[in-house]
């Protein structure tokens, strides 16, 4: 849309770089910020500070497309007995904590009724979950939703018009994803952030603080 100010944090992801791709299509002057391209270090709180401290706002609309789904050289637990500590932590500081210390900043960079779209995983739905696994990345996912829900509700009190959600973008061709191929299906990037801009852009005040998946049905707690 020609005029909408995006910030994409998480841009030199899969999901996230075809999501600034898709708004620069559309229009969009779309700020982006990555680990890789601009060391931003989601896990690190002076990081995140200088990083958006430095940003001028407001922006009409806010991704952030960050996480992982275990440390590097390692997969998800399969069960219990697998749990590692030090893996677990590291999971909910990239994919809990650091989101957080993001949306610490949202109600001054995001504009009057903006909208703002968190990814998460439709793994971190506990009524979803019926065969168990992947413990730390479920969880650290759960905490996620409940985080950008509380945010969401904070968010309201400030401007009734914005929105805060939680997004699970399906199963995307990416890196991330490159190991489970063919357990489900599997949709490309570009075609992954068309889905989750359409669902964006449809949304309304009063679904803010909810959980929706890439064809805009809400996701179970």
């Amino acid at each position: 849309m020609p005029g909408e100010r995006a910030l994409v944090i998480g841009a030199s992801g899969g999901i996230g770089a075809a999501l600034a791709e898709a708004l620069e299509a559309r229009g969009a002057q779309v700020t982006r910020l990555s680990r890789r391209e601009d060391g931003f270090d989601i896990t690190d709180t002076g990081s995140v500070e200088r990083r958006l401290g430095a940003l001028e706002g407001p922006y009409d609309l806010i991704l952030v497309a960050t996480g992982i789904l275990a440390p590097e050289g390692q997969g998800p637990e399969k069960s219990l007995a697998a749990i590692d500590a030090r893996a677990m932590a590291r999971l909910f500081a990239v994919n809990a904590i650091g989101p957080a210390l993001i949306l610490r900043h949202l109600p001054r960079l995001l504009a009057s009724g903006g909208r703002a779209g968190v990814l998460s995983a439709r793994v971190g739905s506990i009524g979803d979950n019926a065969i168990g696994g992947w413990h730390s990345y479920r969880a650290s996912k759960a905490a996620l939703n409940q985080v950008v829900h509380g945010a969401a509700i904070e968010l309201a009190r400030h401007d009734r018009a914005a929105i805060l959600v939680a997004l699970h973008p399906g199963t995307v061709e990416t890196g991330f994803t490159a190991a489970y191929a063919g357990r489900h299906r599997m949709v490309p990037g570009a075609e992954a952030a068309r889905n989750l801009l359409a669902v964006i852009d449809g949304l309304a005040p009063a679904q803010s603080g909810g959980f929706y998946d890439w064809r805009g049905e809400a996701v179970p707690w």
